[in-house]
């Protein structure tokens, strides 16, 4: 992150006192005549969205957070980071950071700058672009803890390139007054991104509605740390309104075709490192679904089963829930019967133009659910719980028509899997039920599974791993922080613990 901005500011220095003295044409040539000289933040905005959800998607959703909560499972060692708690070499435990800085937080930071709150034309842009920088930034501290914040993208404003790291409570206090300000600010009668927008096209309303649904998260985050502050922020949003319904839901929207960066980063990231072979035994980095997620599907006669994993059968996709059987973690060998093993859907995960949800009825309802099982919320746990069932299988018909389950195989599921039994057996069944509905959003699954401990996962405990066994609580500083940033990584670290995977961040930790 620094060592970009000190490189840009010594080229432009030694660029001007090289030609101050012998200028002549050479400002004109050095002139690219198809780059703007100002920032349209419009465009800005649009590069933001793309650069936050494509950023190491298959690092850290995958491997790192996708192993540990079992979802995904890999034989080799070098890529087993959530899958063996190895980190040998190679950079999945800090790529998040390095490259969020530069790209996304950067991006809607500028576009942010750019636009004049107080300029009517200018008030719903500023506003949404508020509301996702506070969702780029709640992914970042949720996967490293401590992060510089309020001192982000300052090397461009104010020459700081040693940002202070700002304390992870401080960062989601003025995360949820950002919000709560933000969404005051939404006027359905004036301008938005529009078409840039590719989440919501420009809806306000339903930008309002993303922001209290994204509060409502945020407060639950911190239930166990702040129960009290929590509950505030949990009423605050739910009386603002959030998305239950499938038509509000936050999905973005991908393109097939050469531009990499329009497609879908989970189907790109899996294809280009595992699934382009489409045979089952060629995968590059030996990667499979996990034993534990395929047997809970199996084990539940979860018709998402059927939608999210096949196996190769005779060179065709197989979808049959009798050939589907997942791969243990922690393996460290190639199994032999690793062909025959399930992988991600072709016909609906690994497409490039499928949408990536980022804030589903789903995962709300069972935000809704759990608030009224905690006495915070007077609507019906059941109901809700219910609710997110349908919300969630409903979603993959998004993903194209090999993603379509029948209304009455989830009227089914639904009665056989009834919220019942006592307050804690509730937070059990809403915690495992999130963790199959927000599959492929694994930074959240990971987040949650740290705040609830639901589903109860086995850890493996693979000789040679850098936890002692337990599941990671955290992705790590990169090093190029302690070169370029060392005395704020060194008061983060002093503050938080010491920059370990095993580490819990301060939300993760109860009073």
């Amino acid at each position: 992150m620094k060592m970009r901005f000190n490189f840009l500011i010594y080229t432009a220095v030694a660029s001007m006192l090289t030609f101050q003295s012998c200028d002549k044409g050479f400002e004109e040539m050095n002139i690219n005549p198809d780059a703007s000289t100002t920032v349209q933040p419009e465009y800005m905005f649009s590069k933001a969205l793309l650069d936050a959800f494509g950023n190491s998607y298959f690092a850290t959703d995958v491997l790192a957070c996708g192993g540990s909560m079992q979802h995904f499972a890999t034989y080799k060692d070098v890529p087993g980071i959530g899958d063996k708690y190895y980190f040998q070499q190679g950079t999945y435990p800090y790529d998040y950071f390095t490259t969020g800085y530069t790209t996304a937080v950067n991006e809607i930071g500028t576009t942010i700058n750019a636009l004049n709150p107080d300029a009517p034309a200018d008030v719903n842009k500023h506003a949404i672009a508020r509301i996702f920088r506070v969702y780029i930034m709640h992914r970042l501290t949720d996967l490293y803890g401590d992060i510089p914040y309020s001192a982000a993208v300052k090397g461009y404003t104010e020459n700081d390139f040693t940002p202070a790291y700002d304390t992870q409570e401080a960062i989601y206090n003025d995360m949820l007054k950002e919000l709560d300000e933000a969404a005051a600010k939404l006027n359905p009668a004036t301008a938005t991104f529009g078409a840039g927008d590719f989440i919501y096209s420009g809806d306000v309303t339903r930008w309002k509605k993303f922001a209290y649904s994204l509060m409502l998260r945020l407060g639950m985050r911190i239930s166990r740390k702040s129960p009290a502050v929590a509950q505030t922020w949990v009423k605050k949003a739910i009386d603002g309104g959030v998305v239950t319904t499938d038509a509000d839901i936050a999905t973005m929207k991908y393109v097939d075709g050469s531009q990499a960066i329009n497609r879908n980063p989970a189907a790109a990231s899996m294809l280009s490192n595992d699934y382009a072979v489409a045979n089952g035994n060629s995968n590059t980095e030996g990667g499979k679904l996990a034993q534990t997620f395929i047997d809970v599907l199996k084990t539940n006669k979860d018709p998402r089963l059927n939608v999210i994993a096949i196996v190769w059968n005779n060179g065709k996709a197989d979808t049959s829930t009798a050939l589907q059987k997942g791969m243990p973690n922690g393996l460290l060998n190639k199994p032999t019967d690793f062909p025959s093993l399930s992988e991600p859907n072709p016909a609906t995960i690994l497409q490039y133009n499928a949408p990536f949800i980022i804030i589903s009825a789903a995962e709300v309802n069972l935000l809704l659910a759990e608030a009224a099982v905690q006495g915070w919320w007077e609507g019906n746990a059941a109901t809700a719980f219910s609710n997110a069932i349908g919300a969630s299988m409903r979603n993959w018909a998004l993903f194209g028509s090999g993603g379509v389950i029948a209304s009455e195989k989830i009227t089914a599921y639904q009665a056989a899997h009834p919220l019942t039994g006592s307050a804690e057996a509730m937070k059990a069944m809403i915690g495992q039920e999130k963790w199959v509905a927000l599959f492929l959003d694994e930074q959240e699954i990971h987040a949650n599974w740290r705040r609830t401990g639901y589903p109860a996962l086995t850890p493996v405990n693979v000789a040679g791993n850098t936890t002692g066994g337990t599941i990671p609580r955290r992705l790590l500083y990169p090093p190029s922080e302690e070169s370029v940033n060392s005395e704020s990584l060194a008061e983060a670290i002093s503050r938080q613990g010491a920059n370990l995977m095993t580490t819990r961040v301060w939300w993760d930790k109860n009073n």
